[in-house]
């Protein structure tokens, strides 16, 4: 009994000591230190006691972050026993702030009115309307907002013209890395290669992407943008844009309204007509079809990127409805060998790592397809300490990826054991419900293939299965046993979602794109029909060759002798278009 008076008595003369030398001011800092983030303090998190403008009633069931318990509110740190007394009094002096600032946390009536309607498409979800803000007039759209840039130009459409100086600084950024667009831009900006291009496109709008765009401007292009996936958008960035002149339509967290109102505006506009598409995936060259035939007389050429785009392409050629020359990019050693395999064996980590904080090593995960994409995240992985299958549909990739180390599996013989879901096929319908429901407690979805097709999120948009949101771009959709998966970017791109891709390979694929553009514009009537092409073999090296200065490489070059007899030009191209890299 003693020992606990005298413990008692200590703990008393600490506190006062603390409190005369502790000065007037430390009280508001520490109470800072210690108060929780309200809204207004936190870059992409909405408020919670404003409602969602516009959210849909449903009868699903989406649980809310901020109704659970906060560690550190009253009584979270009373100790036991007959020394708390003096822990009380200790709360009363360090805590009175933290006491009021929990005090300004929203009502349950607040909280409630965030809940919203996931049964619609996915981008009709939580997230796009709810998450990524900006500042507490968030709820309202930009479609909504009457903004004009320095210049008093209003035609573009962003989250916040008021972010362009942030933006401005990522781009500024992004040109440290991109040596080869900048060799470009300034070789070729007295010549204008491009006077007179007028430029729709639609892809990422990142701080890479800017770079590019302003390479185009440079080399004498009319450009107008929207982006190719509704969360992949950097809203700086796109504020930095317009703020230089750019028409940009887009901002993170569209719904799929939205997404395609913005490429109306980028097409659809009094007194301009492009003559040339810049497109990621296929979604504007499929607008300007469906809606606006009669552009294609005018167009001189499609450049497209991606799977997805380059399929659609193919089909439309096929099927002898393609208008205009096309150039597949996708396809060039330049984006299939550095963009795809390398960006992906360094984003997939990033992507996982931001979203779920998980540790790799002895996880087991299964990557669908191993293409280029698939190749890069297994590299990734295994280097990680992960064991790693791979489901494949072609027996030449299937029989890289054994002579690689990884085990060939169908994905029903392992749906239930591993960990990490990962799809890298550019198919639809990859991960199914069956497959969903079969999934252990916890494991991890996720998408790096282009399209959103291939994990079937619609059909866990359905009354039984409940969504929480955990953080930016993180679900849990939880199974009426109690099982759950995280899903995450709600099985869009997951590392342009989620986290970032290396901007160096970026200026590969950005340059790639811009001679594609060049080569189309200014190609004399009848050297491309209305068909698909490859990028020519020189112009891929030469893009490589841009790129060595970076590293202080040094090319090897060819005596006459030597060219002779393999039968090349010194200058290039050294390989057949057959070549397999």
């Amino acid at each position: 009994m003693s020992v606990q008076v005298a413990t008692v008595k200590l703990a008393d003369m600490e506190l006062k000591e603390a409190v005369r030398e502790r000065p007037a001011e430390a009280s508001p800092v520490l109470a800072a230190t210690v108060s929780p983030a309200e809204p207004d303090n936190c870059p992409g998190i909405p408020a919670p006691s404003q409602p969602v403008k516009g959210a849909p009633a449903s009868a699903m069931k989406r649980s809310d972050p901020a109704q659970r318990p906060r560690e550190g509110g009253e009584g979270a740190g009373s100790p036991e026993g007959a020394v708390s007394e003096a822990p009380r009094t200790v709360k009363k002096i360090q805590f009175a702030d933290q006491k009021r600032e929990f005090n300004k946390r929203p009502t349950k009536i607040g909280r409630r009115s965030l809940s919203r309607s996931i049964s619609q498409s996915s981008t009709d979800s939580y997230s796009s309307a709810a998450s990524y803000t900006d500042s507490s007039d968030d709820e309202t759209s930009p479609r909504d907002k009457q903004q004009k840039n320095s210049k008093g130009s209003g035609d573009f459409c962003v989250k916040n013209i008021k972010q362009a100086e942030f933006g401005r600084r990522e781009i500024e950024i992004a040109e440290q890395e991109m040596p080869a667009l900048m060799a470009l831009r300034k070789r070729a900006q007295g010549e204008k290669p491009l006077s007179g291009a007028k430029i729709v496109g639609c892809t990422h709008i990142t701080a890479q992407t800017a770079v590019l765009i302003e390479t185009l401007g440079a080399l004498g292009a009319q450009c107008r943008w929207a982006a190719c996936n509704i969360y992949s958008t950097l809203n700086e960035v796109a504020a930095a844009l317009a703020e230089s002149g750019f028409p940009v339509f887009s901002w993170k967290g569209e719904s799929e309204d939205d997404f395609w109102w913005c490429i109306d505006r980028c097409v659809n506009v009094e007194g301009w007509q492009p003559n040339m598409i810049l497109d990621d995936g296929g979604d504007l060259t499929h607008w300007i079809y469906k809606k606006y035939p009669n552009m294609f007389k005018k167009i001189k050429g499609i450049v497209e990127e991606s799977v997805t785009g380059v399929h659609r392409l193919y089909q439309l050629s096929k099927a002898g409805k393609l208008c205009v020359p096309a150039m597949n990019v996708n396809d060039s050693v330049t984006k299939q060998k550095f963009d795809n395999l390398y960006c992906c064996r360094e984003s997939i980590l990033d992507g996982l790592k931001r979203t779920t904080d998980m540790m790799f090593g002895g996880k087991q995960v299964v990557v669908c397809g191993y293409g280029e994409v698939g190749k890069g995240c297994c590299a990734a992985l295994k280097a990680m300490g992960s064991i790693v299958y791979v489901t494949e549909i072609d027996p030449i990739c299937a029989l890289q990826a054994c002579m690689d180390g990884f085990r060939l599996v169908k994905l029903n013989e392992v749906i239930r054991q591993v960990d990490i879901v990962i799809t890298c096929t550019g198919n639809k319908n990859v991960v199914t419900r069956e497959h969903l429901d079969r999934m252990k407690n916890g494991c991890i979805v996720c998408n790096m293939g282009h399209s959103n097709t291939e994990i079937d999120v619609a059909s866990l948009r359905t009354p039984e299965l409940t969504w929480e949101r955990v953080r930016s771009q993180v679900d849990h959709v939880i199974w009426p046993d109690g099982k759950r998966i995280v899903l995450l970017a709600e099985g869009r791109l997951l590392n342009l979602s989620c986290s970032t891709v290396p901007t160096f390979v970026l200026s590969i694929t950005a340059t790639t794109q811009a001679l594609a553009l060049i080569e189309l514009y200014n190609a004399p009537e009848g050297r491309y029909k209305q068909d698909v092409y490859l990028l020519p073999k020189k112009m891929d090296e030469y893009v490589a060759s841009l790129h060595l200065p970076t590293f202080d490489a040094h090319l090897t070059e060819l005596s006459d002798e030597q060219a002779k007899y393999l039968g090349l030009n010194k200058n290039g191209p050294f390989k057949p278009n057959y070549y397999r890299y």
